[in-house]
């Protein structure tokens, strides 16, 4: 049986996986590549694209160092 969350998702994780999801695009990556070299499962980076999931600093580290851009650039508008 699944744990229901208590409450929404916070806008910053939504908006946060767009982005990756976004730059992904833009790149032309697939999730496999990225969660290749991400170090984690690809079910794992799909909660996040998602906003399903939360994630911990050192995994958005490894997420960018995947897409090859700088931490900072998840949270820029353009």
């Amino acid at each position: 049986m699944k744990s229901a969350r208590k409450s929404e998702m916070p806008k910053v994780v939504l908006d946060l996986g767009k982005k990756m999801e976004a730059i992904m695009k833009q790149k032309g990556l697939k999730q496999r590549d990225v969660a290749y070299e991400a170090e984690m499962d690809v079910e794992n980076l799909r909660k996040y694209l998602k906003g399903k999931q939360e994630m911990k600093v050192s995994t958005m580290c490894k997420i960018a160092f995947a897409l090859d851009v700088e931490v900072g650039d998840l949270f820029r508008k353009k």
